[in-house]
Formats: structure tokens, C-alpha cells, sequence
């Protein structure tokens, strides 16, 4: 059976993910109190409804407890963003993510039950600043304060070596959870394989870890 989503705000970021759902051939509802941008998903979205979510009577009239994932993705309205999540909590809406614009926020969300807090504007920065700040990363993302995924591009100084040879999990404390070669993605890398120059190595672990993964071996 197909999921059922509801996105609410269509800015950027909602705009963004009711498009992707919608792509994937998800049932969504859009929502927003803005009439141009509810016309502008008209055709993309299952549904699309101009609504003020912080009304309990609307989120009721739409029958949102019966969706399996409502997506909070209000833009600089904070008490909006809150208000909304609060009453999807009581509704009793299975699961619930929510866009955060500082980290009071986010203490706020969580703290009235948000299932998932997303910082999109903050872990894109972290990102392209991870991708800059090395020719080896091509891309970071953040697990946790602490803990992250990072594709690293190998360097000549690996070519050839194994993951035996490397002993990348009892020097470094990471682990290469798999390995991208042209088209072909071997996942769970056998210890003996051989590591070529130029292989994108999906390595996850924590940060302070990979960094010193990334330079005494890639760089």
C-alpha cells in the first residue's frame, strides 16, 4: 500500500519534499495558507488545500490523524510551526517531522513530541563546508552531534591496499560500510578487498574519527 503524506508550508523546503513524494508516486496532501502556492501544487500533489493549521477544526475537517506522515514544514512562523505540531501530537498522528529555524526551537518541538527535527538551512552549510574544505569528501551527512556518513574519494596512497591492510576500524575507530567503484556498489566489503585509486568509500563513524581518517590516510 502507498503511504500517505502530508506536507505542511509550501516554501523551498516543503515545496521541495511534496514535489519528491509526489515523484515517487506517494499519495500527498498540501497544505498552506497561501492561495498562489496551494494553486502552484494543484497539479503535483494528491491534494492541495489553502488551510490555517494552527485551526484544530481544519487539521480535523482534513482527517489528518489518518496519515502516516505529516511533514511541518512552516517557515518563519515559529509559534505557527508550534502550534501545528502540538495539535498533530494530540490528534494522534503516527509520525510527525518538523523544520526547526534555531536550536530553541528544536528543544521546543521535541518537547511537545516531534518524532524528527530537521535543520535543513544549518545541515546544508555543514555540508558544502565538509565539501570545500576537502577534495576528498564529496558529501557529509550528519547521524548526530557527534556521529556522521561521508563519501571519501580514495587517494593514490590507497590504491592497492586491503581493508585488512588499512585496519581502518581498530586504528580509527570508523567503519567503510561500502564501497562505490564506476556503477557497481559493493555494500559490507569483504576485509580482503583491495582498494583502488579513485573509489568513493561510504565510511560512517564518528566525527572527530573520520577526521582523522581523512588526514593521516586519504590526504
Amino acid at each position: 500500500m502507498k503511504k500517505e503524506f502530508a506536507v505542511i508550508g509550501l516554501g523551498r523546503f516543503g515545496g521541495s519534499i511534496c514535489r519528491t513524494l509526489a515523484e515517487q508516486g506517494m499519495e500527498v496532501l498540501a497544505i498552506d495558507n497561501d492561495e498562489d502556492r496551494v494553486n502552484e501544487f494543484a497539479m503535483i500533489a494528491s491534494h492541495a488545500v489553502v488551510g490555517d493549521t494552527t485551526d484544530e477544526t481544519v487539521l480535523k475537517s482534513l482527517g489528518i490523524r489518518n496519515f502516516d506522515h505529516v511533514i511541518v514544514a512552516i517557515g518563519d512562523n515559529i509559534q505557527a510551526s508550534i502550534l501545528t505540531t502540538l495539535m498533530l501530537k494530540e490528534l494522534g498522528v503516527n509520525r510527525i517531522t518538523v523544520k526547526a529555524q534555531n536550536d530553541y526551537h528544536e528543544k521546543v518541538l521535541r518537547k511537545i513530541g516531534a518524532d524528527h527535527v530537521v535543520h535543513p538551512e544549518r545541515d546544508m552549510g555543514r555540508r558544502i563546508a565538509h565539501n570545500v574544505v576537502s577534495n576528498n569528501v564529496l558529501d557529509y551527512l550528519e547521524l548526530s552531534d557527534e556521529h556522521s556518513i561521508v563519501e571519501i574519494v580514495a587517494s593514490k596512497k590507497m590504491d592497492g591496499s586491503t581493508l585488512i591492510d588499512l585496519d581502518i576500524r581498530a586504528k580509527y575507530g570508523i567503519n567503510i560500510v561500502a564501497i562505490k567503484r564506476g556503477q557497481d556498489i559493493m555494500v559490507s566489503p569483504q576485509a580482503n578487498e583491495s582498494i583502488r585509486e579513485g573509489d568513493i568509500l561510504i565510511v560512517i563513524g564518528a566525527d572527530q574519527d573520520i577526521n582523522r581518517f581523512e588526514k593521516k590516510i586519504v590526504e
